[in-house]
């Protein structure tokens, strides 16, 4: 019976611990999306792109899409060039992590100023990466 309660404890414990690391991955995820909208506020591409695989395939608002950090660093850098005012803010209401703790969903909306939209919804595949997380692939849906 000793050893019964003992296997039923460790498996509560190890419940509990799974369940702590979905915590801090999911609270990992949200710091590092903060992280990214200042990036985008100040402009600056190279913290922008720490986010980011470099496989990384992106569905922008205006439904044209872009594959591959190079790119799409390309890109924002024109972005930032042509409309210095720019600034997007994408802010998460859902973060999902898989059961085996190498992807994660997101979802939420997104704000922009200055910019073609004023933002619609948003979702991002994340992937773990070095002990980190990181952005494999972005879509945004132009909405208002």
């Amino acid at each position: 019976m000793k050893k019964v309660l003992s296997l039923i404890s460790l498996s509560f414990f190890i419940q509990f611990l799974y369940a702590q690391n979905l915590q801090n991955d999911t609270a990992l995820i949200r710091s590092l999306r903060m992280a990214s909208n200042k990036a985008i506020a100040n402009h600056d591409i190279a913290q922008m792109s720490s986010f980011w695989l470099n496989d990384l395939v992106l569905v922008r608002g205006n439904s044209t899409h872009l594959t591959g950090k190079d790119a799409i660093t390309a890109e924002w850098k024109k972005l930032f060039t042509d409309n210095p005012k720019v600034l997007y803010i994408r802010t998460p209401t859902q973060i999902t992590i898989s059961h085996n703790d190498t992807l994660a969903w997101e979802t939420g909306t997104w704000k922009a100023f200055n910019s073609y939209s004023n933002g619609g919804n948003y979702s991002a595949m994340w992937k773990r990466s070095n002990n980190t997380w990181k952005i494999l692939a972005e879509l945004f849906v132009s909405l208002y």
